[in-house]
């Protein structure tokens, strides 16, 4: 397995980007043998930091970028767009030479990534919803 760092949106709706964030997850690790590490989803525990807290979000964000160091590279889950944060990360990438991949859940995942949604009573737009 390859030890990676996970980046996916997280500010906005928050709900919505942990599911994401999972799926995110899951296909790393059954899809490219990866060992994700996704800062966000721990540093934003209900007891650790408030990322609607800017001196705690920016803690947070610095906090995961030196996990970066150890990592073989970071893969950026783009479905929903890059937030700040990951533009932040793909900067600190590309400042210390470090590998990154642009990523997206493939089709099976991304329906039932969807179909999560509307179990939640989250209303869901298909088509061309990414």
């Amino acid at each position: 397995m390859k030890r990676i760092i996970l980046e996916s949106p997280y500010k906005g709706n928050i709900k919505i980007n942990e599911m994401y964030a999972e799926f995110a997850m899951k296909d790393c690790l059954i899809n490219h043998n990866e060992a994700p590490y996704a800062s966000h989803l721990l540093y934003t525990r209900k007891y650790v930091l408030k990322d609607h807290i800017e001196n705690e979000r920016k803690l947070g964000i610095i906090a995961g970028f030196y996990w970066r160091d150890v990592a073989e590279k970071t893969v950026f889950y783009a479905d929903l767009g890059m937030s700040s944060g990951m533009v932040k990360g793909k900067v600190d990438c590309e400042r210390k030479g470090i590998k990154y991949e642009i990523r997206y859940l493939p089709k099976d995942l991304w329906n039932k990534f969807l179909n999560a949604m509307e179990k939640e009573g989250i209303e869901v737009i298909r088509k061309g919803a990414r």
